[in-house]
């Protein structure tokens, strides 16, 4: 078992070698902008779905054929142009925050310093089910992507998806260097594919090698039976649809602990280049997809997954991709975006551990959170991680359809918390130029928080309403842990004034048969209780007039073997062992309230891990139940049985 954990994990970490687990500026792009720069393979189609949806119900679906369509989707264009103006100002916000917070956190230290507890815990929050959500889209696009290259791999998109999961979590798991190293490959291989895409178009485009643009007049007529606060609420949805584009830009401000020295500097420069690939991708594919008549509707079976919206812009780009080099360009790019949109989990899987880890030393998660595994990374949060995500693939069929309208609505919370917290930052410690650096840090709070309205306005009855009520309730369990601890060390230090030293000392030894183990614990029952110990046993055959033959034995061989310790017998007409030892050690208590009672268990250890399963157990269902009950002593007599 050991030599297996060694494999998948590698060796051990000690706890002065952290500093080797920093990683490089180019590493840390592919780590913690992934789910940034991936997000251009969905965030244009989202839009075009957005705007398909929207104007279906108002125009009918025939609206959407010929010219109408070509006027319709053609507003992807200034949607996305606003997309990137919100993404340069969050970016220069954020930019702001890594280096007055080198140490990381991102909106929960920012919110928690400034804001208060309550502004904290929700930007928490918010993160923690946006990492969720990010391994549960980013790979489930990842898988469409491949089955949209493959269709024979249709069909099979939760059990693939699952295993990219898995996969992504292993490789979490034996340490943030090491999966940033591999998975730098598909981050790179994808920005290339996609930027040399972009060039092939923008060549034919300036060659006249595309498809005839539909008529103008007829489009702008058919356009124009959208007006007024229609064409606002179909801006609306397309735009808070596109805001998905802008997901994972505060991952590089959550871990920039993760940077090697200057920290902050560091992470600052790899947060101005990801921006600058990021706006570069996400115009591009849209004002490409506008040109080349690529256009994107959701799929009307949410069990079925629709061809992705890159996969079309790429054929049409590429031309006949069915054999020759066209078809190793469409298949290189498609393969490049699957293994992308699967690598753009690991910001998540970077960022969700530490976020959890760091409300756990605040005492808002449980302990486990903040313990480093063998890698020196949170390994319980990888593997919370790993399972919620899996439980959102398998309950919506890896369909991004279903999973997107839930996304972003979280994003925007944490990115309205954590700048409205900078505001406060540097009117707290104002500094050179800080009058600047708050109406910077203002114009990206309040531009996170129009977008948030909008996102809570149009996706409210798509999914949003999900995460909008999920994060009060994440906040409130969240005190509530909080409180648990408080309390108990609270009661911990008063309870060191009401240590008492027993006057009595019984010892109640629990057998069901004589072996070794039994008398080794009878042995040490004599040896802590003196005279005062006797032996219990349970006999579940009994017909409530006569012993059963098991009992008979026990009573022979006791003679032998039993070494003077009374044994007494408890009946149990309905074939229960803990119930009747539980029942007994409450009359022991009540009938003698200042006694100290020890119970003790002989219990055999199996050679083998696995042969512990095939045994009931019985032992270790009577010590949880005994921890419950105040006042016990249990104590545990191993015998370990021989190879």
């Amino acid at each position: 078992m050991l030599n297996l954990r060694r494999i998948l994990l590698g060796r051990r970490l000690a706890s002065e070698e952290t500093h080797q687990t920093r990683i490089s500026n180019p590493i840390a792009l592919a780590v913690f902008s992934s789910d940034a720069l991936s997000s251009v393979a969905y965030a244009t189609q989202e839009i075009m779905a957005a705007l398909s949806a929207s104007v279906g119900h108002v125009l009918g679906a025939t609206a959407l054929a010929g010219a109408a369509g070509y006027a319709i989707f053609g507003w992807s264009i200034p949607v996305a142009l606003g997309i990137v103006a919100l993404l340069v100002i969050l970016a220069i916000s954020y930019r702001q925050t890594i280096l007055a917070y080198p140490g990381g956190g991102g909106a929960y230290i920012v919110a928690m310093e400034n804001l208060g507890d309550i502004a904290a815990l929700t930007a928490g929050a918010s993160l923690l089910l946006d990492y969720i959500l990010t391994v549960a889209v980013s790979v489930s696009s990842g898988v469409a992507a491949i089955t949209a290259a493959v269709p024979a791999l249709s069909g099979h998109n939760v059990a693939l998806t699952l295993a990219a999961i898995g996969f992504i979590a292993l490789m979490n798991l034996r340490g943030i260097r090491e999966s940033g190293s591999l998975f730098a490959v598909p981050t790179y291989g994808f920005v290339v594919g996609i930027l040399g895409l972009l060039g092939y178009g923008v060549v034919r485009l300036l060659l006249g090698h595309v498809p005839s643009p539909v008529e103008v007049q007829q489009a702008a007529d058919q356009g124009s039976r959208l007006a007024g606060l229609t064409m606002v609420w179909v801006f609306m949805r397309a735009y808070s649809a596109g805001c998905t584009a802008l997901t994972g830009v505060e991952a590089i401000s959550n871990g920039t602990t993760a940077f090697r020295e200057p920290t902050g500097p560091n992470a600052a420069k790899t947060m101005i280049w990801m921006v600058g690939l990021l706006a570069t991708m996400f115009l591009g594919i849209t004002l490409l997809a506008h040109r080349f008549g690529v256009t994107y509707q959701h799929s009307a079976d949410p069990s079925v997954v629709a061809e992705t919206l890159l996969s079309k812009l790429n054929k049409a780009i590429l031309g006949d991709v069915t054999h020759g080099f066209p078809k190793l360009v469409y298949y290189t790019v498609q393969g490049f975006t699957f293994a992308i949109l699967v690598v753009a989990a690991n910001t998540a899987f970077a960022d969700f551990p530490r976020l959890a880890a760091l409300q756990a030393r605040d005492g808002f998660l449980p302990r486990q959170f903040a313990s480093q595994g063998d890698r020196l990374v949170f390994s319980n949060g990888i593997l919370i991680l790993f399972v919620f995500s899996g439980v959102l693939v398998w309950l919506f069929h890896a369909n991004t359809d279903v999973l997107l309208p839930l996304y972003a609505a979280g994003v925007f919370m944490g990115f309205t918390l954590s700048q409205t917290g900078m505001v406060v930052h540097w009117l707290k410690i104002r500094g050179t130029h800080w009058h600047a650096k708050a109406a910077i840090n203002g114009l990206g709070a309040l531009t996170a928080f129009i977008v948030l309205l909008d996102i809570a306005i149009t996706k409210f009855i798509h999914g949003a309403w999900i995460v909008i009520l999920l994060v009060p309730v994440l906040v409130v369990i969240h005190f509530n842990i909080r409180r648990h601890y408080v309390s108990v060390k609270s009661r911990l230090a008063a309870s060191r004034t009401d240590a008492f030293l027993p006057t009595k000392h019984h010892a109640l030894v629990l057998v069901n048969g004589i072996h070794r183990g039994v008398v080794q614990a009878l042995l040490y029952g004599r040896l802590i209780a003196g005279d005062r110990v006797e032996a219990l046993t349970v006999d579940l055959g009994s017909d409530g007039y006569h012993e059963s033959p098991a009992m008979e034995k026990l009573r022979s061989d006791w003679t032998s073997y039993g070494m003077g310790v009374p044994l007494r017998c408890l009946h149990s007409p309905y074939r229960k062992v803990v119930e009747p030892i539980l029942e007994e050690v409450d009359r022991i208590r009540l009938a003698e309230p200042e006694l100290a009672l020890t119970v003790i268990l002989p219990e055999f250890v199996a050679p083998k891990w696995w042969q512990q399963f095939l045994h009931n157990q019985t032992a270790f269902r009577i010590k949880a139940s005994l921890l419950l009950k105040p006042g016990i002593i249990v104590t545990s007599v191993p015998m370990h049985l021989p190879q």
